[in-house]
């Protein structure tokens, strides 16, 4: 058994960097063994990738004409340096990484427009809609969710960008809303593969935002956005929660109701808050659904070698193992001051990449989703592995029958471990908080 092997350590003296390759025969006895089964199979992957936030698109079109395109064949393409990026989130109207706050229908305080005859998408054709078509020409597989940060403030009971709730004379109107955008987006040439229902729906502060409680959101689904879409031949997946592991209840509780669960795909889920097992607990509630992780961003603040080690062991190898189809990180792209972003956006999200006028540069992010969006395509099967002595791992098998692990140290020193699979074993070592992935046939 040979071993193709890839690692980033925290001090970045490797950042994705191939290594020697690993070929099994005798190891030192006693060492953690992780043991890969082929046998056990687990959820098929979508994909990873990233938020291709409204920021994002600016900041990347920014870029030179030369420096773009090398951009774009690096995080889409398939080419040796390319790590092959196959899922991204986007928002529906402004997110707090937009350069400014807006919906697709907007009017002067006081109208209404409940038929959507001034809905419109002109403010995505500047940036954001140009991006997406030249990534599809790239990777024309590539899976898209899109999720709203808030509907239109007419919509709301408080008339404001930021929280409030969706008045419930508006709920039918909100469901045609998706629907317009959706059908809006295909006309340009761009499916979007899933939908989640709102954006963090307990965390009204943001800019914009909207509260929903499992209450209304099971209402809203049950009742207006899912016979919406049935009605309208809409196959996009409805996806519910969309917001922090501390509350798995929330769509427990939309998912009993059989009614509301026969239109759902799915759970969705953030790591602000509780632990990353809760998407376990939804799934042993709920078994015949599927759980998508959407968000985490890393701050202007974190340490690279911190944000490493904590978002493979927690997001990447953690919410593989517990059930996660697609694993998605939070900005793409940011200038270096984390910006643009809304008034009271956030101011210090960093994105996979810093982008100038001039030039770009990788960051943490890009190194965390790349160790498994390169080596793991959609279609690819999580299969069984063990963790043990503080190595963290997630095993796949992939379309062309190649095995792929990813292990993050989570140890304060270099530690040495066995890779087993079917009898053969191979011994590999991993500096501090290093991460490595490993291919074999």
């Amino acid at each position: 058994m040979t071993l193709e092997n890839w690692v980033t350590r925290g001090d970045q003296t490797a950042l994705i960097e191939k290594q020697a390759n690993l070929v099994s025969g005798t190891v030192t006895a006693g060492m953690p063994t992780i043991d890969v089964d082929s046998a056990s199979k687990f959820q098929t992957m979508d994909g990873f990738g990233f938020a291709l936030t409204g920021s994002s698109a600016y900041v990347i079109n920014k870029l030179p004409a030369p420096q773009k395109a090398s951009l774009l064949q690096e995080l889409f393409g398939t080419a040796a340096n390319s790590i092959s990026v196959s899922y991204l989130r986007i928002s529906i109207g402004a997110s707090d990484l937009s350069p400014e706050v807006f919906s697709y229908n907007d009017l002067p305080t006081g109208q209404t427009d409940p038929t959507l005859a001034q809905f419109s998408l002109s403010k995505d054709t500047v940036d954001l809609i140009p991006l997406l078509k030249e990534i599809l020409l790239i990777n024309p597989s590539i899976k898209i969710m899109a999720s709203p940060w808030s509907a239109p403030v007419w919509m709301k009971d408080n008339g404001s960008s930021i929280g409030g709730s969706l008045q419930t004379q508006y709920y039918a109107v909100y469901a045609q809303y998706f629907i317009k955008y959706l059908q809006a987006m295909k006309a340009k040439g761009i499916t979007i593969d899933a939908i989640t229902v709102q954006n963090e729906p307990q965390h009204g502060g943001n800019n914009p935002s909207m509260v929903m409680s499992a209450g209304q959101q099971g209402d809203f689904v049950k009742n207006h956005l899912g016979p919406a879409f049935q009605t309208a031949g809409v196959t996009a997946k409805i996806i519910i929660w969309d917001h922090n592991c501390d509350n798995p209840n929330y769509p427990i509780t939309i998912l009993s109701d059989p009614a509301a669960k026969a239109y759902i795909d799915g759970s969705a889920f953030h790591l602000y808050g509780g632990d990353i097992s809760a998407l376990s607990t939804v799934k042993n509630a709920h078994p015949d659904k599927n759980l998508y992780f959407t968000e985490q961003w890393t701050g202007a603040n974190g340490t690279f070698s911190g944000d490493l080690q904590w978002h493979v062991k927690n997001v990447l190898v953690g919410s593989a193992r517990n059930h996660a189809k697609a694993i998605i990180e939070w900005n793409l792209a940011s200038d270096p001051n984390y910006d643009p972003h809304t008034p009271g956006g956030c101011s210090e999200c960093k994105g996979a990449i810093t982008a100038t006028t001039t030039n770009y540069t990788r960051n943490v992010s890009y190194y965390i989703i790349a160790h498994a969006s390169k080596f793991v395509p959609m279609g690819s099967v999580r299969i069984g592995s063990t963790d043990a002595g503080g190595i963290y791992t997630a095993a796949f098998v992939r379309p062309d029958g190649k095995k792929v692990l990813v292990a993050v140290n989570d140890n304060a020193s270099t530690t040495t471990f066995v890779i087993k699979y079917k009898g053969s074993t191979v011994q590999a070592s991993l500096t501090k908080g290093a991460v490595g992935t490993y291919v074999w046939n």
